[in-house]
């Protein structure tokens, strides 16, 4: 809720952002609690208190469908919004499915506090953020979003999400990366 009352503050605008999350919860609850207005008293009997969502708001869930321990698809929910247009316009991907601040967080030791590699640079982090952005959609195969191929060599065609995109058509290497993409300096 904290992060969403300084996006409100910075950014000025009543309409909270699209926002897509896992079904876990906490988000409806922090729309309503930032973004939601109460709505007008029509004159009769006690007036509203609740706060409520508001036309424009879009909100998706992706919940993962387990059976046994392993996922076996997903499921889109529409919070708020239409039913047809919020997902074609916030997307359907299973990239959303990835909780995507553990997946970072395990990544980069720089955002782990009481470590010795700890951010303390806002410039460093914001760089070290970037790159790590960079690898993983680029450099990492992500096992949700491989495709089943069956040929004589391999059942699974491995994709990185910049794959599932098409942005690219091979997962990177490292050396591809450092040869490649230009990387800013102090000067």
């Amino acid at each position: 809720m904290q992060s969403l009352s300084l996006l409100k503050q910075r950014s000025g605008s009543d309409l909270p952002p699209g926002l897509v999350s896992d079904g876990w919860g906490g988000h409806r609850e922090a729309l309503l609690e930032v973004y939601g207005q109460v709505p007008p008293y029509q004159g009769r009997g006690r007036p509203p208190t609740q706060k409520c969502a508001q036309p424009g708001w879009q909100y998706l869930q992706m919940v993962k469908r387990r059976e046994k321990g392993r996922g076996i698809g997903t499921e889109t929910r529409v919070i708020y919004g239409d039913e047809q247009h919020t997902p074609a316009w916030l997307g359907q991907h299973t990239a959303y499915d990835e909780r995507t601040n553990l997946t970072i967080r395990q990544m980069s030791g720089i955002l782990v506090r009481k470590t010795l590699g700890f951010s303390k640079q806002r410039d460093m982090l914001k760089a070290s953020c970037i790159g790590d952005d960079v690898v993983y959609n680029l450099a990492r195969h992500v096992k949700t979003l491989r495709i089943e191929v069956n040929d004589e060599i391999r059942r699974w065609l491995q994709r990185s999400p910049a794959m599932a995109a098409g942005i690219t058509d091979h997962i990177w290497t490292i050396e591809e990366l450092l040869s490649r993409i230009p990387i800013g300096t102090n000067t």
